[in-house]
């Protein structure tokens, strides 16, 4: 009887918790201004802090990869007013370091908001027109071609050594200071090909300066049109894609979670909203917690092959 009592009372302060959620500003951490995270934190902010009647204060968090945010993220309060928006860095980054201290586990996913392919780039002079043709090429030059990235664990780098790994060619990697210098390089023929993100190599692709030859996603992608994808063009199962999604720290109340998601999944379904992520390369998700939960096992898995059988390491 006493237990019965008990735990009514908790279920009742969860339910007034989650009735009266939000009642003071809601802080979002995410990475430094000018990526990926912070263009989506941005871009949903607005109307969430609407659609809650909270203010929605961006909390940029530089540097380690993405370590100092995720990491400050995981030791906050579990009662929904801190929460994290971050691309797949969340579970990539235990599997390139050894010294993190947090675990996927400190968080519980609220929604995927969007997702990004990359596209395949190679400078023109290359003589490959197709995935097969660049295959061919690097088998019959095995060591002598090169790819730029921008940086060891990002999504760039682990695209192209999944696609060594499926393709089984031996390609070189060249790191650098960001997606930029390595487009600059490519462009002057430094490098010979690069997995850019679809919205930073576009504008290289209508000049002229780059040739894309396919789209890591796993369905043909409206960011990139017109271009095969990986699976379709001999690597069947290929797949590699930004993931941005937003998490709260783990044991954050079940309706608070169901709480934003709702308002999440709502600002993406706004027509102006969709546009602006469209426009900048990337496709609107907007899953459910649980779908979400399950897309990040299975990213993880995928990753964490690739990055034990290439022996990549960011520490």
């Amino acid at each position: 009887m006493k237990l019965a009592f008990l735990l009514a009372a908790v279920l009742a302060a969860t339910a007034a918790s989650a009735q009266t959620y939000p009642v003071k500003p809601i802080r979002v951490i995410t990475a430094e201004p000018g990526g990926g995270n912070d263009f989506t934190t941005r871009t949903i902010g607005q109307a969430i802090a609407s659609q809650l009647g909270q203010p929605w204060v961006i909390d940029n968090r530089g540097g380690a990869g993405g370590v100092i945010a995720i990491e400050t993220a995981a030791r906050a309060p579990s009662d929904g007013y801190t929460l994290l928006v971050y691309a797949q860095n969340v579970w990539t980054i235990p599997l390139l370091r050894k010294r993190v201290h947090y675990e996927v586990k400190d968080f519980a996913p609220i929604t995927w908001i969007a997702r990004s392919p990359c596209t395949l780039v190679v400078h023109p002079s290359l003589p490959v027109h197709s995935v097969q043709d660049l295959i061919a090429l690097a088998k019959a030059r095995p060591g002598q071609l090169s790819y730029g990235s921008g940086g060891v664990g990002t999504i760039t780098h682990l695209s192209a050594e999944l696609f060594k790994s499926m393709a089984k060619v031996d390609i070189l990697f060249v790191p650098y200071k960001g997606n930029g210098p390595a487009m600059n390089d490519l462009i002057a023929g430094q490098v010979q090909m690069m997995f850019g993100t679809a919205g930073t190599v576009a504008p290289h692709v209508r000049s002229g300066r780059v040739r894309a030859i396919a789209v890591t996603s796993a369905e043909p992608s409206p960011v990139a049109p017109g271009l095969p994808t990986f699976a379709a063009s001999g690597l069947p199962g290929y797949e590699s894609i930004s993931m941005y999604g937003m998490y709260a720290p783990a044991k954050t109340p079940e309706a608070i979670i169901r709480q934003l998601n709702s308002a999440v999944v709502s600002v993406l379904n706004m027509p102006e909203v969709r546009e602006r992520f469209f426009n900048s390369g990337m496709e609107v998700v907007g899953s459910t917690p649980e779908q979400f939960a399950a897309a990040m096992k299975a990213d993880e898995a995928r990753l964490r092959k690739v990055i034990k059988d290439a022996g990549i390491r960011a520490d």
